[in-house]
């Protein structure tokens, strides 16, 4: 497919009220609330063929940016200014591929986000929407589902100077290799806050869905897990010997990441928690069920010096300290074997770490580097369904899920709202407690619905029930 080139017309920002139905705490921050926002853009193919395409994401707190010094209030304002930014650039009436829109203005995004004091994962959050949301006006102008568009690239893939890296990187082969999944397996995130058991909880939610680890597992039926831990050797490993007393009742095993969250200061702290973990007879059978350690070291430090005392272990990625489109290619070299995909960095970027992983490996000889699924408290509807095609695309074959868990389904949603996504997804969604929510069987989430005409959705969110974004404050 030769990539239609088009204009952008319009770009609007919307964001609603999301309330958590129990406190959700990573890093630094305990989450109870948080704004979502909302892009809607319109193109118009050279031809004439116009369309409109929607993406959403979370505001959260306290993970683009973590200087203690700024509120909750200062980082939504952050992240609505790097939307008012990218919204600026990509209207500027020139005609461009899909791509083409992103990297004519990737520098320029990054460089007046950091005149009003962004840092680069607070800049790329513009482009990570409104790109979403220009790839599904265009996957609906050509009436095509997102998979067929970009295994076709029909998106104009094709990073040039941006990527010196993958200079003669086959793309057009490299991405007819992708295929869409129809099943992936759902990683249950285990926060800092949460219940173990019952005697954990001195109150309860009381809504009949479940609360402590055990009743996630006995209703999902999870075998994937994600097991943050918060920087204190010590408590860490309390912490853990609890969770694996559940967790190794699981038949037939399970499966697990653990997630720092830059609480450690350097690579010594974290190789520290393994070496311990591996000493202690409770955690034998969780230690054997890691898979890889997610970005335990603060991001001033991480890229600083080599992890190899580590990842010989056990692998190490990095998540946080991917702010960059090249950020993976310095990682390498320090010994972490992988990267995390997460929508709200860029999909485009998601795509490259992807052929990164591809072209490494082939040249190893095996799949020594990889690429991880993880998850910022995506919510049901356009967001997590984006996700969700994007990551199984890829092929992915387990994803960090928690929004699901946190958030009571789609039950502060309009019922219309709620009816849609249902009926366009009822593999992905069912009702039950009195909302359409999430739909999880045998720990797994059914997706073949997503593909749709258009990126990975079949319903629309209802636009009435939102507010227009205000993007000119910063902190």
């Amino acid at each position: 497919m030769t990539a239609p080139r088009f204009v952008v017309e319009a770009i609007d920002l919307f964001e609603r009220d999301v309330a958590l139905r129990m406190p959700f705490r990573f890093g630094v921050v305990t989450l109870t609330a948080a704004p979502q926002a909302f892009v809607r853009a319109r193109v118009r193919l050279a031809d004439g063929r116009a369309a409109e395409g929607m993406a959403a994401e979370l505001l959260a707190p306290k993970w683009f940016d973590k200087n203690p010094a700024l509120t909750n209030e200062d980082n939504f304002d952050q992240l609505r200014a790097a939307l008012g930014i990218a919204r600026g650039l990509y209207l500027d009436g020139a005609s461009d591929t899909a791509f083409g829109h992103f990297a004519r203005h990737y520098a320029e995004q990054l460089e007046r986000g950091a005149g009003r004091g962004l840092v680069p994962l607070v800049a790329n959050y513009g482009p990570a929407l409104i790109d979403r949301a220009l790839l599904d006006a265009l996957c609906r102008a050509l009436q095509l589902p997102f998979h067929e568009v970009i295994r076709a690239n029909g998106a104009g893939i094709a990073p040039g100077e941006l990527c010196p890296d993958l200079a003669g990187f086959d793309w057009p082969a490299f991405l007819g290799t992708l295929r869409p999944a129809t099943r992936i397996e759902a990683r249950h995130t285990v926060g800092l806050v949460d219940p173990i058991t019952r005697t954990d909880q001195t109150e309860r939610v009381g809504d009949g869905l479940p609360e402590t680890l055990e009743e996630v597992v006995a209703t999902y039926g999870h075998r994937w897990f994600k097991l943050k831990v918060a920087g204190d050797v010590d408590a860490d490993l309390q912490r853990l010997a609890r969770i694996a007393a559940v967790l190794d009742r699981i038949g037939g095993g399970y499966r697990a990441s653990l997630d720092g969250n830059e609480q450690y200061d350097d690579v010594d702290g974290i190789a520290e928690l393994w070496r311990r973990m591996n000493a202690e007879p409770a955690l034998a059978r969780l230690c054997a069920s890691v898979v890889f350690i997610e970005q335990p070291i603060k991001r001033q430090a991480a890229l600083a010096r080599n992890v190899r005392a580590l990842s010989s272990l056990k692998a190490v990625i990095i998540d946080e300290s991917d702010d960059s489109l090249h950020a993976f290619v310095r990682a390498r070299e320090l010994g972490y074997q992988g990267v995390s995909s997460k929508t709200c960095k860029g999909l485009y970027k998601s795509l490259i770490n992807n052929a990164r992983c591809a072209q490494w490996n082939a040249a190893a000889g095996e799949p020594r580097w990889f690429m991880s699924a993880e998850d910022l408290t995506i919510q049901a509807g356009l967001a997590l369904q984006q996700d969700l095609a994007l990551v199984s695309l890829m092929g992915i074959e387990h994803v960090e899920r928690n929004g699901h868990h946190y958030v009571n389904g789609m039950a502060a949603l309009g019922a219309g709202e709620q009816q849609a996504f249902l009926e366009a997804h009822p593999d992905l969604y069912e009702r039950s407690h009195g909302a359409v929510r999430v739909r999880i069987r045998d720990g797994a989430l059914s997706i073949g619905s997503l593909g749709c005409t258009g990126f990975a959705s079949g319903a629309a969110p209802d636009w009435s029930s939102m507010r227009p974004m205000a993007t000119g404050r910063t902190p």
